[in-house]
């Protein structure tokens, strides 16, 4: 039986140290407070290219852009938001550009654009927003 080598019990242990060290790091944060990653399950890729939006409805309830950036071959934001971004607690908006990430295939699709609205409460933790795709839906859930 083949078993993925990233789906053995030693490798998941490796990348929870990992990610230990990383948050213990001294010199500051060495992620944004919120990241995002986009999957096409479509195609089994990442998916490159996909602009995201990241904005804070403020207390009239408009939108204020506060970050945004393209994914990268990974389907992961790096510069969503810069390393030293303090949080508010607050209503969050973050909107992914599909239209266009299917229009660069000549391909079209159901939803043009995936706003993805969340809450943060407690600003000292990271918040991750990953999205999976197709041309004709979409899933989230809250990352780590």
């Amino acid at each position: 039986r083949f078993e993925h080598p990233y789906l053995r019990p030693e490798f998941r242990s490796m990348q929870r140290l990992e990610t230990v060290a990383r948050h213990m790091a001294p010199g500051g944060p060495t992620r944004p407070p919120v990241t995002s990653h986009v999957l096409d399950t479509g195609t089994g890729r990442p998916a490159q290219g996909v602009s995201v939006t990241l904005e804070l409805r403020d207390p009239t309830g408009s939108w204020n852009k506060i970050g945004g950036d393209l994914t990268n071959s990974d389907g992961r934001c790096p510069q969503l938001l810069p390393l030293d971004h303090k949080l508010r607690p607050g209503v969050y908006r973050c909107t992914f550009d599909t239209g266009a990430y299917y229009g660069k295939m000549a391909d079209k699709c159901f939803y043009p654009e995936v706003p993805i609205i969340f809450e943060i409460q407690a600003t000292d933790e990271h918040y991750h927003i990953p999205l999976l795709i197709s041309r004709f839906g979409y899933s989230t859930y809250r990352g780590s």
